[in-house]
């Protein structure tokens, strides 16, 4: 009979393989538009706010990829945590599929796509908000002592963002919120990863 449960040094190192794809394919994506927007700069115009958000989901998968090295901590796997953690790797490509779709076609630049396309962006976006907080309970009770305050805060103010980013059009909130969200990411990294040396 297969065991339910599979301790962390047997799994773990199968499921950084797994979870490794899927993040690898959203960097490929993100760095793929990027490189099709250097060599065709007129195919379709180019918009700030979207760009901002490729650097944003870009260091999101990033982020996340150095982050999961926690995951360690798990003590016994289940196939339920290994379905969490495999999904949140996959909400994550799917920001990056969103912001570089397969096709253009019916749109006039990324301005119209993005802003087409916004409700699926930011309701994906606000999904891994939450993710990020089971993540972080899946390592443990210490360490999601460590950041409760600040994802108690944090969390409620960008899922509340990321509705109204969906139902909005507005260029200034856009343009606040993409660039408040990447002050954001860099100053949660270099806390993080000052007090993780």
């Amino acid at each position: 009979m297969l065991a339910t449960t599979i301790q962390s040094h047997d799994i773990y190192p199968h499921i950084r393989v797994v979870m490794g794809m899927v993040i690898g394919l959203g960097v490929t994506r993100l760095l793929s538009g990027l490189a099709r927007l250097v060599q065709h700069p007129g195919q379709h115009r180019m918009d700030g706010v979207h760009l901002a958000w490729v650097a944003s989901t870009l260091l999101a998968l990033v982020h996340f990829w150095w982050w999961q090295f926690g995951l360690y901590q798990i003590e016994a796997w289940t196939f339920g945590t290994y379905l969490f953690v495999i999904g949140y790797a996959i909400a994550l490509f799917l920001l990056a599929a969103l912001l570089f779709p397969d096709s253009m076609a019916g749109y006039e630049g990324y301005v119209d796509y993005f802003l087409a396309r916004r409700a699926w962006f930011f309701g994906v976006l606000a999904a891994t908000y939450m993710l990020d907080i089971v993540d972080t309970l899946l390592k443990g009770e210490a360490h999601f002592a460590r950041f409760a305050r600040e994802y108690l805060i944090r969390t409620p103010i960008l899922l509340v963002l990321c509705i109204v980013a969906a139902r909005t059009d507005s260029r200034r909130f856009h343009v606040g919120f993409v660039a408040a969200v990447l002050i954001y990411q860099f100053s949660w990294i270099f806390r993080l990863f000052d007090t993780l040396q």
